[in-house]
């Protein structure tokens, strides 16, 4: 079997566009177009459905884009390890959402690097579901996400309880509201797709609460940007407990507690459940999710 043409099914099967796959494969629509055909013709029978809307896959073709993407996943997976056999280097790259990859991952991180010297790591921060996504394109193996509709194509192993907290400036006067009160408050939340989103707005339906009934005057992408925005204005956010430690400390920020209202959640180590772990990830998933880890408070 052509891995080339395997690997054209594959991303025009995931784009569902042929056109789609073949700029991102730096390949001619009709260049790829044949090698679709060689493909169907040594599997003996037709793989894609070609219409004006796209490409969708046959029932066959649902077989063959399975094992395509643990095949490939195999391929890309020898390739990474011989060049870093070559280059005497074992790299680490971990997805993390920014909740806990900004604040309580670097202490343990570089615990890790005392221990293990040879491993070169990387920490790449996003948003729960990009984190996911980055996994299922096998751009990362190893992701660190909150609480999130993971599905079963990936495995989890949970890491950290937390909860999400009412913040203000300091100098509020408030320490505990209802819920009522809340709804009068001026919020600065997370972007729509990010877990800390999804959470709140979860705990707002268990709760039989509207959450479009909040008074969120904008979304901000960067914990660190509604921090600052909430210590210079009167507006408020909900924040994981693990990012708001320092400034609690420090008296620059305040927590405040709402009636009937707790927000709990977990932190997830994850990885894809077809991938077989290299052994310094297997080494670095152990450490993470041991007494070891050195979370930084």
């Amino acid at each position: 079997m052509n891995l080339d043409h395997l690997r054209s099914f594959y991303m025009t099967a995931k784009y569902k566009s042929i056109s789609k796959s073949a700029k991102e494969l730096h390949l001619t629509q009709p260049g790829l177009s044949m090698q679709l055909q060689n493909l169907e013709s040594e599997m003996g029978t037709s793989l894609l459905k070609r219409s004006y809307r796209g490409v969708e896959l046959t029932e066959e073709g649902k077989i063959v884009f399975e094992y395509a993407n643990k095949v490939l996943s195999l391929e890309d997976d020898l390739h990474t390890q011989l060049r870093n056999l070559k280059n005497n280097v074992e790299p680490l790259l971990i997805g993390s959402c920014k909740s806990i990859g900004e604040y309580a991952l670097p202490c343990s991180i570089y615990t890790f690097k005392q221990i293990h010297e040879n491993i070169h790591i990387s920490l790449e921060l996003n948003n729960s579901s990009t984190v996911i996504k980055k996994l299922r394109n096998h751009d990362i193996n190893i992701g660190i996400i909150q609480e999130h509709n993971i599905g079963e194509d990936i495995v989890s192993i949970p890491l950290l309880s937390d909860k999400l907290a009412l913040v203000g400036g300091y100098d509020q006067p408030m320490n505990k509201i209802t819920l009522d009160d809340l709804l009068d408050l001026q919020l600065i939340l997370r972007e729509e797709g990010s877990a800390t989103r999804s959470i709140l707005e979860d705990a707002f339906n268990k709760k039989g609460l509207d959450f479009n009934n909040l008074n969120v005057i904008y979304s901000l992408n960067s914990q660190e940007a509604i921090k600052n925005s909430i210590s210079l204005q009167k507006c408020f956010s909900f924040l994981p407990e693990v990012s708001i430690r320092q400034e609690l400390r420090s008296s620059t920020l305040k927590k405040i507690s709402i009636v009937d209202l707790d927000i709990e959640f977990n932190y997830y180590v994850v990885y894809r459940k077809n991938y077989k772990l290299t052994k310094y990830e297997q080494i670095f998933i152990d450490f993470i999710s041991s007494k070891k880890r050195c979370f930084c408070y």
